[in-house]
């Protein structure tokens, strides 16, 4: 069975191509996706030829959105966002901070951001400062920065810190732990040579 297919796109296709483009894919994603979906059919010059109009339209729209984006990422660069989040005392929030809602915030600010657009490296799951990166094309891309703070006051904790010995017991501060006092006693019962 043939591994990859050469087949022309009747529709644009995200991350594929557009109108009238002959690409080549992998058999599982012609058979699960795109041919299902009537997206794809065999290459054919006669259509090749029926298909020049929409891939002409096609081939502008791209150049819009392109324009559209590089204008917009321009704005974006240097954008900075807050997000009020809940947590415990140690700055750990309940749910970390997502695609989705990076997107949903610059969409209330006017920015046409989809959440596969905002490339997180790592989960936010603190009160913290964050770059994040937003990619529109390989070739595209812009920084913003992200400020998660609590949704109430933190209590700084200003109590020691605890300390145990090797066996896990809990030492007093001001003591000795219990492996140490067991060797100064055991120097004070061996006899003097």
């Amino acid at each position: 069975m043939a591994r990859d297919l050469n087949l022309l796109l009747v529709e644009n296709v995200d991350n594929l191509g557009i109108v009238g483009d002959v690409v080549k894919v992998k058999a599982g994603y012609a058979r699960n996706f795109l041919l299902p979906r009537g997206l794809a059919t065999e290459p054919d010059d006669d259509l090749i030829k029926k298909l020049a109009d929409r891939r002409a339209e096609a081939e502008k729209e791209v150049a819009a959105l392109r324009a559209n984006r590089e204008e917009m990422a321009g704005k974006l660069d240097g954008q900075e966002i807050t997000m009020v989040r809940a947590c415990n005392d140690q700055g750990v929030l309940y749910g970390a901070v997502t695609q989705q809602d990076i997107a949903k915030a610059l969409q209330t600010l006017g920015f046409d951001v989809k959440p596969r657009e905002v490339r997180l490296p790592f989960a936010m799951k603190r009160i913290d400062n964050y770059e994040v990166l937003l990619k529109f094309a390989t070739d595209l891309e812009s920084h913003i920065r992200v400020f998660v703070e609590p949704d109430r006051t933190i209590d700084d904790d200003e109590r020691e810190e605890m300390e145990f010995d090797n066996e896990g017991n809990l030492i007093e501060p001001g003591s000795k732990p219990k492996a140490d006092a067991k060797a100064d006693e055991d120097q004070a019962e061996a006899p003097a040579s």
